[in-house]
């Protein structure tokens, strides 16, 4: 693990939303940080908050409680001008590519659109770095001039890349980036995300609920579970020895192929469903859900606690080491 100053430093983050006169409980007290050239993964099951923790740590969604530094800059007493300025060193690449794309701008327009909303380059130079961002993320130079519904899945999301490198970010939330592509097309835009990462120092913020590719990208790994943080730890301890109930159904949930038959067991799913986040349960929010839940679970509610350096887990089992 690197020791560099984050690049983003979350606090406390809470947010909430009003449904027909009812409180959704969709982000509750989440903290992290990410550091330069590192990703941070966000893993959980539909629903667990992944996608609104990455929209309001860039303050797309307004937080109702919490602090957000970005590079030494408090996000939440920035005003609105204030904040657009920083917007082109935050950006987002979204899961679905053709519905995030403006059916009525071709590909370069689109590229060239965040550039011109903050006044960057002239037209000439504009074009030019068009041209190298298409050529960078494997585009040739003349789908500038097609539309997003003329391009494949993957090539939209080759210009969702490129649209969010135009001007040049430090942080990347990738939100889903590759759940709605074909297998081997994912391979290719993971390894673009990687090369990119490397060239140009990136963060990333790896929002997915395919955990081989979590471990496979991220440095750091958050596990949410009704808009809560359960287990927080490095990819390698995360994945080596989960701590809580909760991580450890999930990574048996992951499909493999056994090296050999007496290594064979059977894929296990998260029993039950996720409870409603207008009405979360007392004590810990997987209780309801746990083989290992006794009176203690349902009645006090667990919080991060260290297993070990750089690993904590909310649970009332979790031993520390």
């Amino acid at each position: 693990m690197q020791n560099s100053a984050p690049l983003l430093s979350v606090e406390g983050l809470s947010k909430q939303f009003q449904v027909r006169g009812r409180i959704l409980h969709a982000v509750q007290q989440v903290s992290f940080e990410v550091v330069a050239g590192q990703t941070l993964g966000l893993v959980g099951e539909s629903g667990s908050g992944k996608s609104t923790l990455g929209r309001t740590a860039l303050r797309l969604l307004e937080p109702d409680q919490g602090n957000i530094l970005f590079d030494g800059i408090d996000l939440c007493k920035l005003k609105p001008k204030e904040l657009r300025s920083k917007r082109k060193a935050m950006q987002m690449i979204f899961q679905d590519p053709l519905a995030s794309l403006n059916p009525r701008m071709t590909v370069g327009m689109a590229i060239e659109d965040a550039m011109i909303i903050h006044g960057m380059r002239s037209s000439l130079e504009r074009r030019k770095r068009v041209d190298a961002l298409l050529e960078r993320v494997g585009l040739p130079q003349s789908i500038a001039q097609a539309f997003p519904f003329e391009l494949s899945g993957g090539q939209q999301q080759r210009v969702g890349i490129a649209r969010a490198l135009s001007v040049q970010p430090k942080l990347i939330v990738c939100d889903e980036p590759i759940s709605a592509l074909d297998v081997s097309i994912q391979v290719q835009i993971i390894k673009l995300l990687q090369d990119i990462q490397k060239e140009m120092n990136l963060a990333y913020i790896f929002i997915s609920h395919n955990l081989g590719v979590v471990q496979y990208m991220s440095d750091m790994v958050l596990v949410l579970y009704l808009g809560e943080v359960v287990e927080k730890a490095t990819a390698q301890q995360l994945f080596a020895q989960p701590s809580h109930p909760y991580t450890r159904v999930l990574l048996d949930s992951i499909l493999k192929v056994p090296e050999s038959a007496a290594r064979r067991k059977r894929m296990s799913v998260p029993p039950g469903e996720m409870p409603s986040p207008f009405a979360p349960p007392t004590g810990c929010p997987f209780h309801p859900r746990c083989s290992m839940a006794v009176d203690r679970c349902r009645q006090e509610k667990p919080h991060l606690q260290n297993v070990s350096p750089n690993h904590e887990a909310a649970c009332h089992f979790a031993v520390s080491s």
